[in-house]
């Protein structure tokens, strides 16, 4: 969102609360560890190409925050449609499902250079000192559902009160981006000139939000029982 993991328990994931009971991740938290790094290092390496070469004022960074974003949101779609994809297409998806809380993870560290690059927008370019109070709501979504993916505050929460609590801040997220993506653009250039490099982002995000539409209409023989269970 220009506006934009760790294992054990099913309920511990951070991007769906859908997955069932008794279903083990196979990443131990190390190997979260690295996927948060990588995630840091490659945000971070992307960034520092963009500003070398665009420059570190106003139009550079403006254009970091766009390729920033987007990598972002790659981290961010199998964290939000994932566990919905493996639900409906069956055990052949199934790894993105039990890697869902990594890839959670990958994106919130991710997310921190993203957001180093609005700060410094905002004191580079004056007239980018909006509030931008959807963006930061965002980011708190973010930032919350991976401090209470840690196991001793989600289990303080209550699985019910994660249940919601995680469907709701994915949900926000996804509209932060949507707005990044559809409706920022179209008030900037309006439909006729939409920039068609957003068409990708638009399509994968719409069909992440049907996938976990779908997957909560249509539960598979045997775990309509145990979706959304702690």
């Amino acid at each position: 969102m220009s506006g934009t993991n760790v294992t054990a328990h099913p309920s511990q994931r951070i991007g769906s609360p859908d997955r069932p009971v008794g279903a083990h991740s196979i990443a131990a938290p190390p190997a979260v560890s690295y996927w948060m790094a990588a995630a840091f290092v490659v945000s971070s390496a992307l960034a520092a190409i963009v500003l070398a070469v665009a420059g570190a004022g106003g139009a550079g960074t403006a254009l970091a925050l766009r390729v920033t974003a987007r990598w972002c949101f790659l981290l961010f779609l199998p964290a939000y449609a994932g566990g919905a994809l493996a639900r409906l297409c069956g055990p052949r998806f199934a790894v993105l499902a039990r890697q869902g809380r990594a890839f959670g993870l990958a994106f919130a560290a991710a997310l921190t250079v993203h957001v180093g690059l609005v700060l410094w927008l905002m004191t580079v370019a004056a007239d980018q000192r909006a509030p931008m109070l959807l963006f930061w709501a965002g980011v708190a979504c973010t930032y919350a559902l991976a401090l209470l993916s840690l196991p001793r505050l989600r289990g303080w929460l209550g699985p019910r009160v994660w249940r919601i609590a995680c469907e709701g801040a994915m949900q926000y997220i996804a509209l932060v981006f949507a707005v990044d993506f559809i409706v920022e653009p179209l008030r900037a250039h309006g439909a006729d000139e939409y920039p068609l490099t957003y068409l990708p982002f638009v399509v994968m995000l719409v069909g992440g939000a049907l996938l976990r539409l779908a997957a909560q209409i249509w539960r598979r023989p045997g775990t309509a029982a145990r979706a959304w269970a702690e």
